[in-house]
């Protein structure tokens, strides 16, 4: 029975239980986390989406829209906004097992509710992160059984397993008992939400804030006692099943799952969360980080006559736009991100602006890139070889992509990440103060209060 043994899990952990390690990595994801959603709170994406919606907002107990300190609106529709928001450059975190970007759904529920609640029931950063670490394990250990079926179907495995850690992550930090969190597991369950053929467009980060949206309804309902199934992962026609076609696939997936919830708290996935050093698909790293090599190495991109690039086959299943139109479309284009890091050097939201996309000189280079799937190479590794005026020859290999699991960004690329892309929204002295408050978050008694002030 893996949906009431998630639930028992997740209802019997404490922060006290939770290892040193494990409430820093925690730590890790919020504030990284919190710079993408401010990051993203004014792109045009998500802006559509709180002019289309917000109409339709009720202000009653109104929640905090992260970057946006004078806006609230309901918490349900600031779930959503926020998860757009996070989402929306592509600079999230990344479960490298299985490509999740697990804490913008559940973080962003999860702030959606600590906002609303009365200033009488404060929330303490050392509950905020152990829900967080619940939320996040849950979604991953359910992409970790359907992984890749799942997502080689054709969905979009960060939304479909992101509502049900969100909801298990409210639903603790409302502290249901386990049979009403495992229904708030089948109501998210239900909802499931995301198809890979809308990357590239606002409807990819609508995914995650619509994630986060269904999460935090499906904990609110269950408390309300509306019902669901208690089997609603491993249930004949529930979605461990559904969602990699059924079959002995479908089989494979439920058994899977019942080993992956049966090592809860042994093997912790929040550990193995990566973070972007580049806001696009995390695949194209590697090609990206050698592009800025070189051009930290002196090479000139006026006698660059052809690069050739071999990468992982994802890499040209993903990221193989060749003439992105806009920023989104870059967001998957390695070309794009291996351009921009041969001409500037630096891969961050700025190159990833309409306009640079469109630059001419970008173009031209970018033009010039050639990439080629190998079976033989990791994910994060590439090798690049780059054809100068006059017959030189200049060969770069990158074994590990920075943010990759070997290579993890520290504590200062962090926060270096942070105030970079804050400050283009918020201006660099505001993006640092919000920076120690972020990482301050763990020792507060009230969230709510640190929340409102970011």
């Amino acid at each position: 029975m893996a949906t009431l043994a998630l639930a028992h899990w997740a209802t019997d952990l404490t922060p006290s239980s939770l290892p040193a390690p494990i409430l820093q990595a925690a730590l890790r994801s919020l504030y990284n986390y919190t710079g993408c959603a401010i990051a993203g709170s004014n792109h045009p994406t998500t802006l559509k989406a709180h002019t289309a919606l917000a109409p339709f907002s009720p202000n009653s107990s109104p929640s905090h829209l992260l970057g946006q300190p004078s806006s609230t609106v309901s918490a349900p529709l600031a779930a959503l906004l926020n998860g757009i928001a996070s989402h929306v450059h592509d600079y999230d975190d990344t479960h490298l097992a299985t490509i999740i970007h697990p804490t913008g759904p559940v973080a962003s529920a999860l702030l959606s509710y600590a906002t609303h609640t009365s200033p009488s029931q404060p929330i303490s950063g050392a509950d905020l992160l152990t829900v967080l670490a619940a939320g996040i394990e849950a979604a991953c250990k359910l992409g970790l059984a359907v992984w890749p079926t799942h997502y080689s179907t054709g969905w979009h495995i960060t939304s479909t397993t992101g509502s049900i850690g969100a909801a298990v992550a409210v639903g603790k930090l409302m502290k249901l008992p386990a049979r009403q969190l495992a229904h708030a597991i089948g109501l998210a369950a239900t909802q499931v939400t995301g198809l890979r053929e809308m990357f590239g467009s606002d409807c990819k980060s609508l995914h995650v804030g619509r994630a986060a949206e269904s999460g935090f309804m499906a904990a609110v309902l269950a408390q309300e006692g509306f019902t669901s199934s208690t089997e609603a992962l491993e249930a004949k026609r529930g979605w461990c099943r559904v969602v990699v076609g059924g079959g002995e696939e479908g089989e494979r997936a439920v058994e899977r799952l019942g080993e992956l919830v049966g090592e809860l708290g042994r093997e912790w996935e929040v550990e193995k969360n990566a973070f972007k050093p580049f806001p696009c698909g995390i695949v194209c790293h590697a090609a990206i980080d050698g592009c800025v090599q070189l051009h930290e190495d002196g090479v000139e991109v006026g006698e660059i006559e052809r690069v050739e690039a071999r990468v992982h086959p994802l890499v040209m299943e993903l990221t193989a736009k060749k003439e992105p139109k806009d920023g989104l479309e870059a967001k998957f284009s390695v070309f794009h991100g291996a351009a921009v890091g041969l001409l500037f050097g630096k891969a961050g939201p700025a190159e990833y602006a309409d306009e640079v996309v469109r630059n001419a000189e970008v173009v031209e280079v970018r033009e010039k890139i050639e990439a080629k799937a190998d079976e033989g190479i990791a994910a994060d590794e590439a090798h690049l070889k780059v054809h100068l005026a006059g017959g030189r020859v200049v060969v770069k290999h990158v074994q590990h992509a920075v943010g990759s699991l070997d290579r993890p960004m520290t504590d200062e690329q962090l926060e270096w990440k942070f105030v970079d892309q804050v400050g283009l929204v918020l201006g660099e002295a505001k993006a640092k103060k919000i920076s120690d408050l972020a990482w301050g978050i763990a020792d507060s008694p009230d969230v709510a209060a640190v929340i409102s002030a970011i």
